[in-house]
């Protein structure tokens, strides 16, 4: 079934040029959200966990939500300027018989790293986990803090 547009400027009706790509197009989606519903439904690439990243001028603030995951399944490292979060969520198994209407929480390994702008004092950080969300405090490196100058009058 081809796509027909009404141009008058040429011969009167002619085929969309495209219309057989974008027909095999919705087919190879139907197609492999069949075989493939987690991988091809029509959500946003899952970047998980999401942050918040803030900052005063003192310290950096990573939020992340991690609902479900035990602070021992995760592990936060800094390497140069990247703060790097890694950990595995579980979903426990149903039973054999269940049927799904609907599965969005994935579970499996995640990796995400965060660019920081300035240096960070590796000996201060901290990190702390309440209602799922984890609050990592990365403090600036001294020679990243903003400085008062003073001014001499001469």
């Amino acid at each position: 079934m081809a796509l027909l547009r009404w141009t008058p400027a040429l011969t009167g009706w002619e085929r969309e040029p495209f219309s057989d790509l974008e027909r095999m197009r919705r087919e190879m989606n139907r197609l492999l959200t069949t075989f493939f519903p987690s991988q091809v439904s029509g959500r946003t690439a899952g970047v998980f966990p999401a942050v918040n990243i803030s900052e005063d001028t003192e310290n950096f603030y990573v939020r992340a939500e991690l609902p479900g995951i035990s602070a021992s399944d995760i592990e936060i490292s800094l390497e140069d300027n990247s703060l790097i979060i890694k950990g595995k969520r579980t979903i426990p198994q149903e039973s054999k018989d269940v049927t799904y209407h609907r599965r969005e929480r994935e579970e499996g390994s995640f990796r995400r790293i965060i660019s920081l702008p300035t240096k960070i004092d590796t000996e201060k950080l901290n990190a702390t986990s309440k209602n799922g969300v984890l609050t990592i405090t990365l403090p600036k490196a001294p020679e990243a803090k903003p400085r008062q100058i003073e001014v001499i009058t001469s």
